[in-house]
């Protein structure tokens, strides 16, 4: 197994501090994707998956039982076709465990010993949380405006924080200074994560006998649950266990949506866009998402569409996941008035089955909220 950089075509070795090419792109992992797997069924947790995981058979798995979330109807009655999945129900509250525990039982593997990340939240308290049950020294970078609860869950498990002044792209920036020499354990950069995450895919076709959704949405601001999603339903029909995938859609906030206008311009690339004001939706506020390409093959092979939200979309959205007994983040949030949005669009037709992605607890945010 070896690092692909897609653009030059140039393998690496895996490597703790390597997680992007020589040229600034980030890596994919050269694997065999063609083999049927065995699930297995005596493990409660994603690594029932683990045939389908790049982690050797000897290693200790690093896992706090993340993964096999429900998925359940929205409401049976008025709309039955309308699933959601409860990740935010992982154990520290995202669907970022599954990465996580993915990533840092690669690194213990590798006998890291000390780890980097920045985040808004969400995926600084998963590799702060599983780093911890690893042995591994954490420290996450977030942004000053991150939700308090969020900061407070990240420094209970122990790992140092620092905060950056500015928005995301700053947090950015401050960490790479310090991967430099420290093994950077990104959710956006790194393969491995991604691995975690497209179990997601997994857990629906068994959840639903092997039926297809039509489709899937989710919120997306770096793209690491919709590119894990395109990666998990992508092998699954590679190895033959499904015939067809679901059409992945992804809901931005009107204030950073960079995929959307690409989508929506139906252009080629996808261009930076200066996030233009604040939004609830703070997890998925991302200027230039990194893996670009990847994004754009996801929309094209899935005849996969974007659309946005604004904050009164948001409150709207909590609101009705509240009053069905759902309480999330405002992130999450956005795949509700997605649905509605899509429904007006014509994307998502009468009888369409659809399945959207909860990603975040709202106790995190109760603050904000």
């Amino acid at each position: 197994m070896r690092y692909l950089c897609a653009k030059c075509n140039i393998t690496y070795k895996v490597d703790p501090l390597r997680y992007k090419c020589d040229c600034g792109s980030p890596l994919t992992l050269q694997k065999n994707t063609s083999r049927r797997y065995k699930w297995d069924t005596s493990t409660l947790s994603l690594w029932c998956y683990r045939e389908a995981l790049p982690i050797p058979a000897d290693s200790e798995i690093v896992t706090l039982g993340e993964g096999m979330t429900p998925i359940i109807p929205l409401d049976a009655t008025e709309n039955p076709e309308h699933y959601v999945k409860l990740d935010y129900l992982c154990p520290t509250g995202s669907y970022k465990d599954r990465g996580a525990s993915v990533l840092l039982t690669h690194l213990k593997a590798l006998e890291v010993t000390e780890v980097v990340e920045d985040s808004s939240g969400n995926a600084g308290a998963a590799i702060a949380a599983y780093s911890a049950r690893a042995s591994i020294h954490c420290t996450i970078y977030c942004p000053e405006s991150t939700s308090k609860g969020k900061l407070k869950q990240i420094a209970a498990y122990g790992a140092d924080l620092k905060l950056v002044p500015g928005n995301r792209s700053a947090t950015t920036e401050a960490v790479k200074l310090a991967a430099d020499n420290i093994c950077y354990a990104s959710h956006n950069w790194h393969p491995f994560f991604l691995e975690g995450t497209k179990t997601i895919a997994y857990e629906i076709i068994e959840q639903f006998d092997g039926v297809i959704p039509t489709h899937v949405i989710c919120p997306v601001g770096f793209g690491s649950i919709y590119l894990g999603l395109y990666i998990g339903f992508r092998e699954l029909q590679e190895a033959g266990m499904v015939d067809s995938i679901p059409r992945l859609l992804g809901v931005q906030p009107d204030t950073c949506c960079p995929i959307y206008n690409a989508y929506r311009d139906n252009s080629p690339d996808i261009s930076r866009m200066t996030q233009t004001g604040n939004t609830l939706a703070e997890g998925i506020t991302a200027e230039l998402p990194i893996r670009t390409q990847k994004i754009m093959d996801a929309i094209l092979y899935t005849n996969g569409a974007f659309t946005t939200v604004d904050d009164s979309d948001i409150k709207e959205g909590m609101r009705t996941l509240a009053e069905k007994g759902i309480y999330v983040e405002p992130t999450s949030a956005v795949v509700i008035k997605g649905y509605e949005k899509f429904k007006e669009n014509g994307i998502i037709g009468e009888g369409d089955v659809t399945v959207s992605i909860l990603t975040g607890i709202g106790l995190k945010t109760s603050s904000t909220m």
